[in-house]
């Protein structure tokens, strides 16, 4: 029987590859220009790690983590999300020590989530990041979201919405807190099971439940903007007032607590309104998480970060029918009639290689006149033909696809040829 695939996730083919690279690139250079630079951490981490990070309260901590056991019996988690990740090796690291601060870092990879799959949402899926830790200046706040929402529009994605909100500091949570477990009380029999656990244990996580959303009692809850204290209700404006400078439009969405225990303050997300994109509309999202790195026995330090999702946002570009300039065509393709022609063009392509050209030619001895067929299919911009008499000449017979010109030009020569063409 045929193997298949693990369901939830994607073999990503040539011709659709180039995208992801593409993509991968657009990023990297974004993030250089921020002055951000690059880590890679594990694909697994202990447990613990995503326990004390991402919070056990939360969906991804409670149902969605692969974890197992390793053979030295040590519990070990693919990682569901990267900034927890990211926080371990800030503090194993003791980055936190360095002159350079604070610490603007960005990530991209695999991450892992047991979830019923649908569109743009998989069990194994790829996430870009970015992560800045050590200020608590709402300018890098505003930063962040600049970055995110600059991608994006870079790509020239147009129906994107930024939504915007605060969790404020502990003692405008603690609250809060409050506030939502007198209004959940009195209705908890009518709450799905998990929700009248998250109600003992993390009454905040009740806003973002799936299940409960259509319940009357979700409409009416206390909002966080009205037990903000006079510093986090400050801060918040700062935010937003930075925001206003960049030029960056948002709206205000007092109901939006993002899925992560490690959030407050600033809190964000941003959303394709494209027509046919999907009912989640969800492109990405972040947030400020002071508390993590002391939650991971590092010390006192502030940080706020985002992540999308690779998938999600290639369905918002076929959404707005947006292409890619994703360049697919040879440089040249060299057709070598006879044995020692074959020898000559194998020496012939690694010159042209290693001069920076991208090229090929047939390994299958198909007949010149299909080899040409190759090289159309290919979109070669240059065909290459050697035979004894161009042996004999040491030149190539080359042809210009785009006008189908031919021109004889000697091997010392070809390089500079080409490179003058294309």
């Amino acid at each position: 029987m045929m193997i298949n695939l693990p369901r939830g996730t994607q073999d990503i083919l040539p011709g659709e590859s180039e995208k992801w690279q593409y993509l991968e690139r657009r990023f990297i250079e974004l993030c250089t220009r921020y002055n951000y630079k690059e880590i890679r951490t594990p694909i697994f981490e202990h447990t613990e790690v995503f326990q004390r990070g991402v919070g056990d309260t939360t969906d991804i901590v409670q149902k969605e983590m692969y974890t197992f056991t390793d053979r030295g019996n040590r519990q070990l988690t693919l990682r569901p999300e990267g900034t927890a990740s990211v926080a371990r090796a800030y503090v194993q690291h003791k980055l936190y020590g360095q002159v350079k601060q604070p610490q603007k870092l960005f990530y991209y990879g695999p991450m892992f989530r047991y979830e019923r799959p649908q569109a743009g949402r998989m069990r194994q899926f790829i996430q870009f990041g970015i992560e800045a830790l050590g200020s608590a200046d709402p300018a890098i706040d505003a930063e962040v979201i600049d970055l995110a929402m600059t991608f994006y529009q870079s790509l020239g994605l147009k129906s994107l919405r930024l939504v915007l909100n605060t969790l404020g500091d502990q003692e405008s949570r603690m609250a809060h807190r409050n506030a939502l477990i007198n209004h959940f009380t009195p209705i908890k029999d009518e709450l799905c099971s998990d929700c009248q656990v998250r109600l003992e244990k993390n009454p905040l996580r009740v806003l973002d439940c799936k299940k409960d959303c259509d319940h009357e009692a979700m409409a009416s809850a206390p909002k966080i903007l009205d037990y903000l204290t006079e510093d986090s209700r400050h801060y918040f404006e700062q935010v937003k007032k930075y925001l206003d400078e960049l030029g960056i439009e948002y709206v205000i969405d007092p109901t939006l607590v993002r899925g992560l225990d490690y959030y407050n303050h600033t809190a964000f997300e941003i959303m394709s309104e494209a027509e046919g994109f999907g009912a989640i509309t969800t492109l990405s999202g972040g947030g400020r998480y002071n508390g993590l790195v002391e939650d991971l026995d590092g010390p006192n330090t502030p940080g706020i970060g985002f992540a999308l999702s690779v998938e999600r946002l290639l369905l918002a570009l076929d959404a707005e029918r947006i292409v890619l300039p994703v360049e697919q065509a040879l440089d040249c393709y060299l057709i070598a009639l006879g044995e020692e022609a074959e020898l000559k063009a194998s020496g012939l392509m690694k010159t042209l290689r290693l001069a920076g050209l991208q090229v090929d030619k047939d390994f299958l001895a198909k007949k010149m006149k299909a080899q040409l067929k190759t090289a159309d299919r290919e979109k070669a911009k240059f065909v290459l033909i050697m035979g004894d008499q161009e042996l004999e000449e040491e030149a190539v017979l080359v042809k210009d696809m785009a006008n189908g010109t031919q021109e004889t030009v000697s091997f010392d020569s070809i390089v500079n040829y080409l490179k003058e063409r294309l």
